[in-house]
């Protein structure tokens, strides 16, 4: 069993600047993980942006506290606590943080699977 807490000194040892706005921290990478690639915690200032960008992998995004304006593609929508975003392998995305509050967000990535 691995377990990993965002206030580890470990993990914060790792804090890292997220595509422009965000701050993420890695808990759990392909070091340790099987069938995923990581899991992050990030965090959005209030006017922050992950600036859009493209990655090689699918990906999640769960809000854990907070709002913003999630653009996958061609699409864009307000997301707010509780909201789950998939993000397909490939595909533009950014996220926006228009909110008062921080915008907490777990990312999850993961190869696509091969049908």
């Amino acid at each position: 069993m691995i377990v990993r807490n965002i206030k580890q000194e470990e993990v914060l040892a790792g804090l890292y600047s997220a595509h422009g706005g965000g701050v993420a921290a890695m808990l759990l990478d392909s070091r340790v993980l099987q069938g995923m690639l990581f899991l992050a915690h990030g965090m959005l200032k209030p006017g922050k942006t992950i600036e859009a960008h493209v990655d090689p992998y699918e990906e999640i995004y769960y809000v854990l506290h907070g709002e913003g304006l999630m653009m996958v593609g061609e699409d864009s929508q307000r997301v707010r606590c509780g909201d789950a975003i998939w993000i397909p392998c490939g595909s533009i995305h950014s996220l926006e943080n228009n909110g008062d509050e921080d915008c907490v967000i777990l990312v999850v990535a993961a190869m696509p699977r091969m049908v």
